[in-house]
């Protein structure tokens, strides 16, 4: 699931689409069959749908909940790494994601990319369609897991019914993905358990468990929830053929130098800032506290302890964030693509 700041913006797509190509993509045709409120909008809080065999329903298109990015933080910060993977994720942080699955037009793997999809569900097997050209199968005829597998990028799944939570056991993963898009790594070794039940007609719960001894201590969990993403469709992603973006991710975190800031000026900032999420309209909370002679970024993946370039200019992940002294009510988020602004709560 791409849920860092970097991810949700400095790879954000946005796409100039005539009204008859919007028409053409079924970007704005109304999903059938669904329940509605008075205006039209799908009512996310209508009982959850069933199929034929008294089953939740899981179909549809999926999108991460708003509250994902900080239950994910939270979740991160428990993660407790052997050394060598710790070692691992540092160099990938240093280096700004140059080396990610996704720069390099390689699936992310489905521990990332989980949250946004389409899934098709029937009795014997269920899809997880994802708009580049990849998917997972998850079993439901009744096999076991296989005992000795070619390691995959998706990894191998089955599932059965725990009362009305679906239960997904995976295994069978390559060790070239990562278990997050924060660089964390992890062997083929790796074994998951996903949990996923669905309250309403709009929201799915995820619980999934992560368990790699050979690359993080004990059983790992992380809670992600889905919203429904209705009247749109998937586009096509393709990365294979025309990737580009690697000769320009230039330059390292540690490249930028610090500078003092008195603590009475990184108080200022401190708080918690709404960033609406350009391609989706989702608010993202920014939020920000002050450790010691630094500000440390919380809500968007793991705590980031921020580099202080100015006494208003501050760096991690890839951006860089700019605060006013006069006006501490707005924050200018800088990436490749543009300035952003994140208003303060």
């Amino acid at each position: 699931m791409k849920l860092s700041v970097c991810t949700a913006i400095v790879f954000a797509t946005v796409a100039f689409l005539s009204a008859a190509s919007l028409d053409a993509q079924w970007l704005n045709y109304k999903t059938p069959g669904i329940p509605r409120l008075p205006d039209g909008k799908p009512n996310l809080a209508a009982p959850a749908p069933k199929t034929a065999e008294g089953k939740p329903d899981f179909s549809g298109i999926w999108r991460d909940d708003t509250s994902t990015s900080a239950a994910m933080s939270k979740a991160m910060d428990s993660l407790k790494p052997l050394p060598w993977a710790a070692a691992v994720y540092e160099k990938r942080k240093d280096n700004l994601g140059s080396d990610s699955p996704g720069t390099m037009c390689l699936p992310w793997g489905p521990l990332v990319d989980l949250g946004v999809g389409k899934v098709v569900q029937t009795p014997k097997l269920l899809l997880m369609l994802y708009n580049g050209t990849f998917y997972r199968e998850i079993f439901m005829d009744g096999r076991e897991l296989p005992k000795n597998p070619n390691p995959d990028w998706m990894g191998y799944s089955v599932g059965h019914w725990d009362g009305d939570t679906l239960v997904i056991e995976s295994n069978g993963f390559n060790d070239r993905t990562w278990i997050d898009d924060n660089g964390h790594p992890h062997t083929e070794a790796l074994r998951v358990t996903e949990r996923i039940r669905r309250p309403d007609f709009g929201h799915l719960e995820v619980v999934r468990t992560l368990v790699d001894p050979g690359a993080f201590e004990g059983a790992w969990t992380v809670p992600v929830k889905l919203e429904l993403d209705a009247d749109t469709e998937q586009l096509e992603y393709v990365c294979n053929e025309n990737e580009r973006d690697r000769p320009h991710l230039v330059g390292k975190a540690s490249d930028d130098k610090s500078v003092a800031v008195a603590p009475e000026i990184l108080a200022k900032y401190a708080g918690t800032y709404a960033f609406k999420i350009p391609e989706t309209g989702q608010i993202l909370d920014l939020m920000f506290r002050v450790d010691k002679d630094h500000l440390v970024l919380e809500g968007v993946g793991p705590s980031t302890p921020l580099t202080s370039v100015s006494d208003t200019e501050f760096s991690g992940s890839g951006i860089t964030l700019k605060f006013d002294q006069t006006d501490t009510k707005t924050l200018i988020v800088k990436t490749v693509e543009g300035d952003y602004k994140a208003t303060r709560k």
